[in-house]
């Protein structure tokens, strides 16, 4: 008899303003079996204790501008005068695995998710 295969994940938007609590919600649920913290990246310096890798991917605006070009973000956006970006791959590799995965989003991120069209997103 073939084993089934794994379930793929799904993702989860958390999606808010900036202050809304997006992260404190985020970092609660990821304690959750299966579940994780997809880690974005941004053109803004890390901000206390903040770690790359971790945190976020902190990028340069001229790195940043050319992963956007390449394609290689799920969703971007301008806020504050920094960029913010989740990368496809660093989603995909989290669907793919089984793991349901949470993005902490703003607004403008969460309606370009809405409106993609990749197919691990539907």
């Amino acid at each position: 008899m073939p084993t089934p295969s794994p379930r793929s994940g799904f993702i989860c938007v958390v999606s808010g303003p900036s202050g809304s609590g997006k992260t404190t919600v985020c970092h609660k649920a990821r304690e959750l079996e299966g579940c994780v913290y997809s880690v974005s990246c941004t053109t803004r310096q890390p901000r206390g204790a903040e770690q790359d890798g971790k945190d976020y991917y902190f990028v340069s605006q001229e790195e940043f501008l050319d992963r956007t070009m390449r394609g290689e973000f799920l969703e971007w956006a301008k806020v504050h005068g920094n960029y913010y970006g989740t990368l496809r791959s660093e989603v995909l590799r989290h669907i793919e695995a089984g793991l349901d995965v949470l993005m902490d989003i703003d607004v403008q991120g969460a309606a370009l998710v809405r409106s993609c069209d990749d197919e691990f997103i539907r």
